[in-house]
């Protein structure tokens, strides 16, 4: 019996899944979203097992967090080895070597040329409210330009950045003040049009035309934060050139460039970070989820100039505790010793695969990503619209028989394995959301 492959025995959810998720909904937060009743007991590398012992293949990694896999043995063991030694102390008041060991790590492979600094929060959505508080900090501006689909966290900061879906913000307002967005390119909420190369222009035309000449003038901006690659907006690739304008436009008013790659960071596009795809440097970049393949931590790194606020000013009691710090350290570790690379490799297979499924079934539109980043659009054949109902069959579907997928976007299907999946893994997924792509459809 292939044990890295799905099994399903049981009805799904099975009785003591059944029997947990009852429990769940008496007493957790009704704010979260489950897409499907998946009762998570037991992982190894790609494969998710539940309660009921039935088997998942797991083609979502937890949002794209378990880069190196569920509880890879190197993670696992220098979690134990630091949990024996020293839990927590506290970095914003003490020393202790694993903060400062990944700091220099991050150093040496960030993106950003010259001297820079860390600073250590525990979510996505800490290190860009930090990058925020810097950003303000430094320039002594208080506009930011963030984009239409971009996911930034929802905290209240972040939350004023995030423009993915309405529910997210409903119901908080009044939110962060100071804050534009406009068209990400290839953006499908764009009103303009959706063509990759003039939708890019018309962006900027925007900010300059409009924002910079009505709204705001450009000296008052501290920062334009982006995605290199979009995520929850639906997995969107920009054309080179658009981040390339980006870098020119802030360079030419004075304005910091926020890379967020808190979802295509730590080698999720076969590289070290995203933006390395597009030949520019960001001055700030945020970094959370595949950082720490499951420990909570988030990063915010800043060209060393920039990063000069006194003590005091930006703080975090548990942020880069030494466990989460080992745990990256051995994720760094994993992603340069053959993960990237992998990454590289199967992300091919994965894209060329799918590529050949989308010639069956004309409900596939785009099919777009890097490395293992990849989305695909379900659209109605007969004009190209968007199909959200059927990317929710579909992703319903396949859980039934095994394989475990997210949305993204409107109607993106998105595939995010850990980076560790192997060819045989790839194969299989791909039958599986195949068969339940020709089920959706059917039925």
């Amino acid at each position: 019996m292939n044990e890295k492959l799905p099994r399903i025995q049981t009805s799904l959810p099975g009785p003591k899944s059944q029997a947990w998720i009852a429990r769940d909904a008496d007493k957790v937060s009704t704010s979260y979203t489950r897409s499907y009743p998946l009762v998570a007991d037991t992982g190894r590398g790609a494969v998710v097992v539940d309660p009921d012992g039935n088997r998942f293949l797991d083609f979502a990694a937890g949002i794209a967090v378990c880069s190196t896999g569920h509880c890879h043995p190197e993670v696992v063991a220098a979690i134990r080895e630091q949990a024996g030694a020293l839990i927590h102390i506290s970095g914003t008041d003490f020393y202790y070597r694993p903060q400062v060991l990944l700091a220099e790590k991050m150093a040496e492979i960030v993106p950003i040329s010259g001297d820079v600094r860390v600073y250590f929060g525990n979510s996505g959505a800490e290190a860009v409210e930090s990058a925020i508080k810097l950003a303000r900090y430094k320039t002594g501006r208080q506009h930011i330009v963030a984009f239409f689909g971009a996911f930034h966290g929802r905290t209240m900061g972040a939350l004023s950045l995030t423009a993915s879906k309405y529910v997210q913000r409903a119901g908080f307002s009044p939110l962060l003040s100071n804050v534009h967005h406009i068209p990400y390119a290839y953006c499908y909420r764009c009103p303009v049009n959706r063509s990759v190369e003039s939708c890019e222009v018309e962006c900027f035309q925007l900010l300059e035309d409009f924002h910079f000449s009505r709204l705001v003038p450009p000296s008052e901006v501290a920062a334009i934060i982006v995605e290199p690659v979009q995520g929850e907006g639906g997995y969107v690739v920009p054309p080179e050139k658009f981040l390339r304008r980006i870098r020119e436009l802030a360079d030419r008013h004075g304005i910091l460039l926020i890379a967020d790659e808190i979802q295509s960071g730590m080698g999720r596009t076969g590289k070290m970070f995203a933006i390395e795809h597009f030949g520019i440097e960001p001055d700030i970049i945020t970094v959370a989820k595949g950082v720490a393949s499951g420990m909570p931590l988030g990063l915010m790194i800043a060209r060393k100039e920039i990063m000069d606020w006194p003590p005091g000013a930006h703080a975090s009691t548990f942020g880069g505790n030494p466990i989460s710090c080992v745990a990256a350290l051995a994720t760094i570790r994993l992603l340069q010793n053959g993960y990237m690379e992998n990454c590289r490799t199967q992300g091919e297979r994965l894209k060329s695969r799918l590529g050949e499924i989308q010639k069956k079934f004309p409900v596939i539109g785009d099919v777009r990503g890097l490395g293992l980043m990849i989305g695909a659009e379900m659209v109605h054949p007969e004009d190209g619209k968007k199909f959200p109902e059927l990317r929710d069959r579909v992703v319903e579907t396949a859980f039934g028989k095994g394989l475990l997928l997210l949305g993204c976007g409107d109607n993106t299907v998105r595939f995010s394995p850990p980076l560790m999946i192997d060819s045989e893994q790839v194969d299989v997924a791909l039958d599986i959301f195949s068969s339940s792509l020709e089920e959706a459809v059917a039925g």
